[in-house]
């Protein structure tokens, strides 16, 4: 993570001295070598790359990526309506809203959104949705776009076997066929984009330390898994255009799937987010490689025996399955250790000291990274912003204009 992290330690200790504790910050060495990294995973490919804003909820840094990446990062994928209302707001455009929603308010401000001039998609995956998209594109008197979800995980051998998420229903050739026939019958609404989400190959490490043999057999289920799914993939992309379909996008992939989703000749676009914080479940994979960047510090307030200290708040879980995994990592100074019945608390969080005891003092910060991306802006208002010794700015997360989308 750090050629020298004593050094590194002393360097951040130094920056934020005069800071009042907990804070967030992002180190842009670290996080604009990652826009680099990839933006290069595309260079053979011609693939552009749609940013996930839900692991960013930071619009200057949005802005940053675009920005420094150039031309090759187009678009942005939203989580929320309301999200991609306040985006639009702040001057970005092309939006692929990646959850869908019924609720006529969310459909209203799409329907305003098209109006305006703005390129929004809203995914579906069921009749139902298509239906309420419709009718608020009849009443607005545009046509909305809708993208189509297609479940890509993995069955393998055709068992009960589910590795991936659950998202969509659609799942075959047939499941997309069906349902794009029955778009066509409605006023309103038309498919012109599909996505396909690979979690299980997108967010699962697979070159963890020590774990050779099991990274071995992830990485055997993965390659099964590429396989099968592109050639889905590419058999109901074609069935679709051959039915008509006008399809303008064509977006798959996650931050550890860069790679293998840009070969997909079917692809026309990738998606990277947690690529530019590279939070702790991040950090293990055979494929790509990106560089913490995004972290933040609490504030050593107790020593309660010669082997401990205990920093100020701290508990800042990550959703998902609960877990140790889920926890912020500790890493800077280097070694230290939760203690198993506290862990990551919620006003104090204590931590086992490493040997040789680093020299840590009342007052001084201990660095974590959160275990996901995105979430660690929902604890913080702002991120400062540094590069090499010095602090540049404060920026405002989605949480410090007043932002909560979920």
């Amino acid at each position: 993570m750090w050629e020298n992290p004593r050094v590194a330690y002393e360097r951040y200790r130094r920056l934020f001295r005069d800071q009042s504790l907990p804070l967030a910050f992002v180190d842009l060495d670290r996080f604009d070598r990652n826009v680099a990294y990839v933006a290069a995973t595309q260079q053979a490919t011609g693939k552009t790359i749609r940013i996930h804003s839900k692991s960013i909820r930071c619009p200057a840094l949005l802005r940053r990526i675009q920005d420094r990446g150039g031309p090759v990062f187009r678009g942005v994928m939203t989580y929320t309506v309301a999200e991609t209302a306040f985006l639009a707001e702040q001057g970005f455009d092309d939006f692929l809203v990646s959850y869908p929603t019924v609720q006529e308010p969310d459909l209203a401000i799409l329907a305003r959104l098209t109006c305006e001039g703005k390129k929004v998609s809203l995914v579906v995956d069921c009749l139902e949705h298509l239906r309420a998209l419709s009718e608020a594109g009849t009443r607005a008197g545009v046509v909305l776009p809708a993208c189509l979800d297609v479940d890509l995980s993995y069955r393998p051998l055709k068992t009960s076997v589910h590795l991936g998420v659950r998202r969509s229903p659609v799942r075959s050739e047939a499941d997309a066929l069906a349902l794009a026939r029955e778009s066509q019958r409605l006023p309103g609404a038309a498919i012109q984009a599909l996505m396909g989400y690979e979690a299980h190959i997108a967010g699962l490490n697979d070159d963890l330390p020590g774990a050779r043999w099991k990274n071995r057999l992830i990485r055997t289920v993965k390659r099964a898994s590429i396989r099968e799914l592109t050639r889905r993939r590419v058999g109901i992309v074609e069935k679709l255009r051959r039915e008509g379909v006008d399809l303008r996008i064509v977006n798959g992939g996650g931050s550890g799937s860069l790679r293998s989703t840009g070969r997909d000749p079917s692809v026309t676009e990738v998606t990277a987010g947690s690529a530019f914080y590279a939070p702790g479940l991040f950090h293990h994979f055979k494929d790509v490689s990106f560089a913490p960047a995004a972290f933040f510090a609490l504030q050593v307030v107790r020593r309660p025996a010669a082997e401990f200290v205990t920093c100020h708040g701290g508990g800042y879980v990550a959703s998902g399955p609960p877990g140790p995994d889920k926890l912020p990592r500790p890493v800077l100074p280097e070694g230290l250790q939760y203690l198993p019945l506290e862990g990551a608390g919620e006003v104090q969080t204590p931590l086992r000291l490493p040997h040789p005891r680093p020299a840590l003092q009342l007052g001084d910060p201990v660095f974590f990274q959160h275990a996901k991306a995105g979430e660690l802006a929902e604890r913080f208002s702002e991120f400062f912003l540094i590069r090499g010794t010095e602090i540049l700015e404060r920026v405002k997360t989605y949480r410090g204009e007043g932002k909560a989308f979920l």
